[in-house]
């Protein structure tokens, strides 16, 4: 029932979003993908990664970003989340969808104990609503970004521009503009959480605070 659920908020939010999503500031500055500093005032100490995805990308406008995240060994962690999650076919499906795809190494950021506790069959909730928090609806790339709030299908998230690059939240963008056939993939260094998410996961693991 939570999943039936989750597909009409995906869908209800497609349509009112569209493929057309406006962030909040008008000051714009484009990507340029291999320009990245990686940390920031929000991200703290992270370093940029090496590209994650190989050359082979270049033909990804005839996969999924479901294909896409398969391809590659470095987002598999992120397949067997929203395979987990029960997100695979929604995320295979027309969108378009725009993903901020963390990767292997961004879900090793978690503090220990944290990504097993989402992939239990009982915490299902909680991972579809940190998945969703990485997807927005419609196709938005990188020179459409600038500084202000997108809305993902999960909550708000808050984005900053700038010429060393995009964060988004308290992750770096590694990678930018990956071409989907109903969609675009952007990957980051770090695993968005909504700030109520953390608190809740934090309590539960009996840690300060995930971040």
């Amino acid at each position: 029932m939570r999943f039936l659920q989750l597909n009409r908020t995906i869908a209800l939010l497609a349509g009112a979003l569209g493929a057309g999503v406006l962030l909040a500031a008008p000051a714009q500055a484009q990507l340029v993908a291999d320009n990245h500093t990686g940390g920031s005032e929000m991200g703290g100490e992270m370093q940029p990664e090496a590209n994650p995805m190989g050359s082979e990308m270049s033909d990804s406008s005839a996969q999924t970003v479901v294909d896409i995240a398969s391809s590659q060994d470095s987002f598999s962690t992120l397949v067997q989340a929203v395979q987990a999650a029960g997100l695979a076919d929604t995320l295979s499906g027309e969108g378009p969808y725009t993903v901020f795809a963390p990767t292997n190494e961004a879900f090793n950021t978690l503090p220990d104990g944290a990504l097993e506790f989402l992939l239990q069959p009982e915490n299902r909730d909680l991972l579809q609503r940190v998945l969703t928090y990485h997807v927005v609806s419609g196709n938005v790339t990188s020179d459409q970004l600038s500084t202000g709030v997108v809305e993902a299908l999960g909550g708000g998230l808050a984005v900053r521009v700038s010429n060393s690059g995009v964060v988004v939240n308290n992750a770096s963008v590694v990678m930018a503009d990956v071409e989907a056939s109903n969609g675009v993939v952007h990957a980051v260094n770090r695993v968005l959480i909504p700030e109520p998410l953390q608190q809740q996961l934090a309590s539960r693991l009996g840690i300060a605070d995930i971040y």
